[in-house]
């Protein structure tokens, strides 16, 4: 076991990841502690050489199976991708991009799955290192100019820290990402049914299969067994 200060993983994370928190962090400015939630979007450049993958996921889940089965799934990332991540079950990026989906009215973007774009959740992710350390494309979607860039194409302003960075670059660049089954991150979270998306609600909030991973994010109970 090794443990890892998170006092010394902030200061090396705030200078890769300070010009991204204005557009992904829910506060007025850029904090310093903010950059903590941005951990996952620069993990491979902090961590040691040697650690080639890891598995970040949030407090609020319930495993169904074992974690061990995840791990497989690094198995199967087609050539280019290098993050595993379940896509959003609810409307927020619907919402998000609204200014974006007003002017391109035939875009995927926000739209429910399976054919549309409903953006990423992060509370599970999988991280693969060494593809993250190898790929330029990933490289150069960190560098400010091309955050800015993309901000500006999208409209786009967040509040959800690496979710929304890894959401805004899936609409650009889709082939870096292993979109994970919904059961491997079931969110219970149900907010947007209540504040004006009811009618598409459920397009997005559909998960088939059997649970693996329960993620009651919003402070939603998670069944018992």
């Amino acid at each position: 076991v090794i443990i890892h200060d998170v006092n010394e993983l902030t200061e090396k994370l705030f200078p890769i990841v300070e010009a991204m928190q204005k557009h992904f962090s829910a506060g007025s400015g850029t904090y310093y502690s903010d950059s903590i939630f941005f951990l996952s979007v620069a993990m491979h450049r902090i961590m040691p050489k040697e650690i080639t993958q890891i598995i970040q996921v949030d407090l609020d889940l319930k495993y169904k199976t074992n974690i061990r089965d995840l791990f497989d799934e690094f198995d199967n990332f087609q050539e280019g991708a290098v993050i595993g991540i379940a896509r959003e079950m609810q409307p927020v990026y619907r919402h998000t991009f609204w200014q974006y989906r007003r002017e391109n009215p035939h875009t995927r973007v926000g739209e429910p799955p399976p054919d549309g774009l409903p953006g990423f959740n992060s509370g599970v992710l999988l991280l693969n290192l060494e593809a993250m350390r190898r790929s330029k494309l990933y490289n150069q979607l960190l560098e400010p100019g091309m955050v800015q860039k993309l901000t500006e194409k999208y409209h786009f302003k967040g509040h959800l820290g690496d979710q929304d960075f890894f959401t805004m670059v899936g609409m650009e660049h889709p082939e870096l990402f292993h979109v994970l089954d919904c059961t491997w991150n079931r969110q219970l979270c149900t907010w947007w049914k209540d504040h004006g998306y009811s009618d598409v609600f459920d397009q997005y909030f559909r998960c088939e299969g059997e649970v693996k991973i329960y993620h009651g994010n919003c402070n939603t109970p998670i069944p018992e067994d």
